[in-house]
């Protein structure tokens, strides 16, 4: 058939193969008023995908095509969209949907909306599963798809869809800014986005990581220090001294989170954006009285946040560290193994899609 009555993606079919992807042809949800339908460029390959197609999150609706960090050409757009025209280079996020009318997104928390429809993997109301943008389309809700600043290429403003907002938006919610000092917990794919933007907000700021080979591109992120978790009683120096501690790695449930927790002024946040396969490991509430410290998490960002991070990109020029790999078969596979193995630096973007898909 192909478009519009379908789209082709890199699929799924089997979470113990998950790394053989089978091109293939899916039906996308019907056209309403307020969809987008975008004719993707690239996609960026984040963790949430690798956790979801090897079951490391649980079971997913099978066949699957992951892929949050989409930007392509608006080349449909509904009666009622005003956000966006035919042509517009555009970005879609890990959110596709939200009922936009109960009290969580009448105040800005779209993002925590209880009616939320994922942009893979997840149910619209009339049972079709949304999939995601390693494939040739995505139609999508305007409110959750963003106009991309001339100046933002392609390729590093896909990964900012997912990983860029996730880590923005617990950063501006704690008022990161001057006079503040901050801690990055992990420099990867999210961490290396906590580093550039908390920099750009004006704080004071400090990479955690047990890799002494990331320490030379951490400061070039704009770290004020790179501080050696694997190096013996390393939190020693640090008690009592950060504000903020934005955690992204996803290997927490190996943490002694106690000497995390340590360097935190009074009243300071241990904020988790890394999601593990695995539960955290067991805390005492105890553990939390000698700085009265507090432990949350979140769960990517609003449309005024991904707005007000695009800008500042923007008008800062700032520049993430990406690798690109062409999509097919291959390149999927070859991409969500090495995302799984830590090995980017750090963040992918899948390009060639006109080889594949067509013009």
């Amino acid at each position: 058939m192909g478009y519009p009555d379908s789209f082709e993606g890199y699929m799924i079919k089997d979470q113990k193969n998950w790394t053989d992807f089978e091109k293939k042809e899916f039906k996308p949800k019907k056209f309403e008023d307020r969809d987008v339908d975008i004719k993707i460029e690239c996609c960026g390959v984040c963790g949430s995908d690798v956790h979801t197609i090897n079951g490391g999150w649980g079971d997913c609706p099978l066949p699957i095509c992951v892929g949050h960090e989409v930007i392509g050409k608006a080349v449909k757009v509904g009666d009622k969209v005003t956000t966006i025209k035919v042509g517009d280079r555009v970005g879609v996020g890990a959110q596709i949907r939200a009922c936009l009318e109960c009290k969580l997104c009448k105040a800005d928390q779209e993002n925590y909306c209880p009616h939320m429809v994922d942009t893979y993997g997840a149910p619209y109301e009339d049972g079709t599963i949304s999939q995601g943008g390693y494939s040739s389309h995505i139609r999508a809700h305007e409110y959750f798809t963003f106009k991309i600043p001339d100046n933002i290429p392609s390729t590093d403003a896909g990964p900012m869809m997912c990983a860029g907002i996730t880590v923005w938006s617990p950063l501006v919610r704690a008022k990161v800014g001057p006079g503040k000092k901050v801690a990055i917990l992990g420099v990867g794919g999210l961490g290396h986005f906590g580093i550039l933007w908390a920099k750009a907000l004006g704080a004071e700021v400090y990479a955690l990581s047990h890799s002494p080979s990331k320490k030379p591109d951490a400061l070039a992120m704009g770290a004020k220090e790179f501080i050696l978790t694997s190096s013996k009683d390393w939190a020693k120096p640090w008690a009592f001294e950060f504000d903020f501690i934005l955690n992204t790695a996803d290997m927490t449930h190996t943490f002694n989170l106690q000497e995390y927790m340590s360097t935190l002024n009074v009243n300071g946040d241990f904020h988790n954006v890394g999601l593990p396969d695995k539960p955290l490991p067991t805390m005492m509430a105890q553990d939390f009285t000698p700085n009265g410290a507090k432990m949350g998490g979140s769960h990517i960002g609003n449309r005024p946040e991904m707005v007000a991070m695009l800008k500042l990109a923007s008008e800062k020029g700032i520049k993430p560290f990406i690798e690109t790999i062409d999509i097919s078969e291959k390149g999927c596979a070859e991409a969500v193994e090495r995302v799984s193995k830590n090995d980017v630096r750090y963040r992918f973007s899948l390009t060639g899609y006109e080889k594949v898909f067509g013009k």
